[in-house]
């Protein structure tokens, strides 16, 4: 056990990840089957009537895999989809809490237009990267390890219907569920195949300058621009870009004024914040916090906040990836690690000093585009990855057939999966 109550990869020893994906495989159809499925549902997160369809849809598909949950608990949001936790009971002490939305980019009728489809070992379709095939895989990974009778943590899976539009409704309900795990496994698609050890955070903020309006020709001195200020803010924002510190400040909308011939009384500028680090962070709320117009006839009000905390690579983090990437050395596969400028639920996590370990879903691409994709393969891959970290989790009961190295040897040497008719 590390000193982040995260398991050492050294207890992955006595476990025969090949003979969990080999099982995987050996139920490829089933699995596949059940992406299209749940792809073949339309999630929109501004639709609802769509989102309560999917989620109950998605309830019935993981209870009829998984069995009724020990605990099932439905919290009703009034204007985004709802959030569905369902809790199982494990054989081992830990606890693990599984991260998946269902909400996705794509509005309602895409389907007609795009249709999931399969073409050898890739699986198209609206929403199959981002990220479907993600909590398709966290199912099918416990699956596995019950089928093969090993040990279980305590599993607490959450399922958020508003990831995609910020997390507004779900974001105390994640924190909630992530509090006491002892870590967090977030589904979301890889990058390029590499899990995600870190996550900028989000910042959207809006700059309101409130100006004095006068005819432009008959009495310019009058008036007080507010397009004169908010350029001038633009240029502050812009200047606190630093790409070797990993921050990145962008206007991307930017309104003022009323006519050519008057000076304009009021702007708007709305503004994305991408930083690395919480010292980054401080930086940019202290720059936003002393932004003072030049005239003192203006007014410069500064609205909105951290939409997601920073996901740092920190040593806990750390220590669930070299976790899943002894895992996954046991298929001959050498499991990359990345930082990205995106967020997810995972962030929200992390902050609550949790171990994360992000984008253990798809392997493929194209999120949030019309060449999304996954690729079937990955999918058997990373369930058996996650497999393998899971039961690493369930404290006190180690995998059976343990003995140290000899014995390692000897259970990877037979499967420990019942015979094929059990299946």
């Amino acid at each position: 056990m590390t000193g982040y109550g995260v398991p050492a990869p050294s207890a992955l020893d006595g476990l025969d990840v090949p003979a969990l994906h080999r099982w995987l495989v050996g139920h490829r159809e089933a699995l596949l089957g059940d992406l299209v499925g749940y792809a073949g549902r339309e999630t929109p997160s501004d639709d609802p009537a769509l989102l309560a369809a999917g989620l109950r849809y998605v309830q019935n598909w993981v209870t009829e895999r998984l069995g009724e949950p020990d605990s099932r608990t439905l919290h009703a949001s009034p204007d985004h989809g709802d959030v569905l936790v369902l809790e199982y009971a494990g054989t081992g002490a830990g606890l693990l809490t599984l991260l998946a939305h269902y909400d996705t980019v794509w509005p309602a009728g895409t389907l007609a237009e795009w249709p999931v489809r399969v073409d050898d070992d890739i699986v198209t379709g609206p929403g199959v990267f981002d990220m479907k095939a993600g909590l398709v895989q966290a199912v099918w990974a416990v699956l596995a390890l019950r089928r093969a009778g090993l040990p279980l943590p305590r599993l607490r899976l959450l399922l958020n219907g508003d990831e995609e539009v910020g997390s507004p409704f779900s974001r105390p309900l994640i924190e909630r569920a992530c509090a006491d795990a002892a870590a967090v496994l977030v589904f979301e698609a890889s990058a390029d195949g590499a899990v995600k050890t870190a996550r900028k955070g989000v910042g959207l903020f809006e700059v309101h300058v409130r100006g004095v309006e006068s005819h432009a020709g008959l009495d310019p001195a009058a008036g007080a621009s507010a397009i004169d200020e908010i350029a001038r803010v633009v240029s502050v924002l812009h200047a606190a870009t630093d790409h070797d510190e990993g921050t990145t400040v962008n206007v991307g909308l930017l309104h003022g004024g009323t006519r050519s011939n008057v000076v304009a009384g009021s702007a708007h500028a709305g503004i994305d914040v991408r930083v690395r680090s919480a010292a980054a962070q401080a930086r940019i709320d202290e720059l936003l916090q002393g932004l003072t117009p030049r005239d003192r006839r203006v007014g410069i009000d500064v609205r909105g906040g951290w939409n997601r905390p920073v996901m740092e690579r920190g040593p806990a983090n750390v220590a669930v990836y070299e976790l899943a990437r002894s895992a996954a050395a046991q298929l001959g596969v050498d499991l990359a690690e990345t930082a990205v400028g995106g967020a997810s639920d995972g962030n929200f996590a992390a902050a609550l000093g949790r171990p994360v370990l992000d984008g253990l879903g798809a392997v493929g691409g194209g999120a949030h585009a019309r060449h999304e994709h996954v690729s079937i393969a990955g999918m058997l891959e990373r369930a058996a990855v996650a497999a393998g970290v899971i039961t690493a989790f369930a404290e006190g009961h180690p995998p059976a057939g343990r003995r140290g190295q000899a014995g390692a040897r000897a259970t990877r040497a037979a499967s420990p999966f019942p015979s094929e008719a059990a299946r």
